[in-house]
């Protein structure tokens, strides 16, 4: 197997990197991972994880969500009415941080595609791209969205789209130099980058460690902080024009989290962790297990 194999930090470009902890890939393969840290920008990635055209095998499972829309077991269940809820928060959120009550607007990772038909409904011209094939044939059958692969980036106008969105999909990414790049020629001049990402640095990344469920190796190649992510997006010509913490991810991590430990009750476990990072994302958001980032390009 062909591996992604990092001597330089990809984001600042130093060889100071060193151990930073191991995970093991509990969601599918149960292999361990390590993942490394930068000495001088403190950027966190998984070493030695497949590359690209070989990784397809860590998410065949049927329990990975995004791909097969599973509402086998409470936590899949908890993950479904949280996400019902979030449709309408994102939507709104890009709303109002594009001054736009339509446009046209490019979602990367779609997934199953509830976001990207939620954008729709509300009289958006929408893109999606999933790499995953079930996952678009499922936001065909269902939402009669013309999904397309991941080859389809490279193939839009420069300068196309009010808004491109990634929910929990920029640490899956191989190529983050690439894509950034994209960003920048597929926005307009005043349009919107909007980013959902982990957050290593959160409350409940700190409790957990090694067993923190969105560590999430090998699928997850990189693991940002509010800090990191700001940098990327100043490397490539963005500024960061809003964060937004995501609390409720805390109690579906927490609840994989404490599952992961082997612990029991992990449900009421997690719900209780869950309360705890709540609270602390309400006393500092960059704590928040999860965060949104908007971006805008420097004029």
């Amino acid at each position: 197997m062909n591996k992604l194999t990092i001597d330089i930090c990809p984001l600042c470009g130093s060889m100071h990197i060193s151990h930073y902890i191991n995970c093991i890939d509990f969601y599918a393969s149960k292999e361990e991972f390590e993942l490394l840290k930068c000495e001088e920008c403190n950027f966190i990635f998984t070493q030695n994880a497949p590359v690209d055209s070989e990784i397809g095998k860590y998410y065949e499972t049927p329990d990975y969500i995004s791909h097969s829309d599973t509402k086998k077991g409470i936590v899949n269940y908890v993950y479904h009415l949280v996400r019902a809820y979030m449709l309408s928060k994102k939507a709104q959120l890009v709303i109002k941080e594009s001054h736009l009550r339509s446009g046209k607007i490019l979602d990367i990772g779609a997934g199953t595609g509830y976001f990207a038909n939620a954008m729709y409904l509300r009289g958006w011209e929408v893109e999606a791209i999933e790499k995953n094939e079930g996952a678009r044939v499922f936001a065909k059958e269902h939402f009669m969205l013309d999904v397309k692969d991941e080859a389809a980036l490279m193939n839009f106008p420069t300068g196309c789209f009010d808004v491109i969105t990634l929910w929990h999909v920029m640490e899956h990414l191989e190529h983050l130099e690439t894509v950034w790049a994209r960003f920048s020629e597929l926005l307009t001049e005043k349009g919107i980058l909007v980013v959902a990402v982990p957050n290593s640095a959160s409350y409940d990344a700190e409790k957990y460690e090694k067993y923190w469920a969105a560590y999430d190796v090998p699928r997850h190649l990189w693991h940002f902080t509010p800090a990191t992510i700001q940098q990327w997006g100043a490397k490539h010509g963005f500024i960061l024009a809003a964060r937004h913490p995501m609390p409720f991810d805390a109690f579906y991590i927490s609840m994989l989290s404490e599952k992961y430990r082997g612990k029991s009750f992990p449900f009421f476990r997690g719900l209780f962790v869950g309360v705890l990072a709540w609270f602390s994302s309400l006393v500092k958001k960059e704590k928040s297990s999860s965060m949104i980032y908007v971006f805008r390009k420097k004029r």
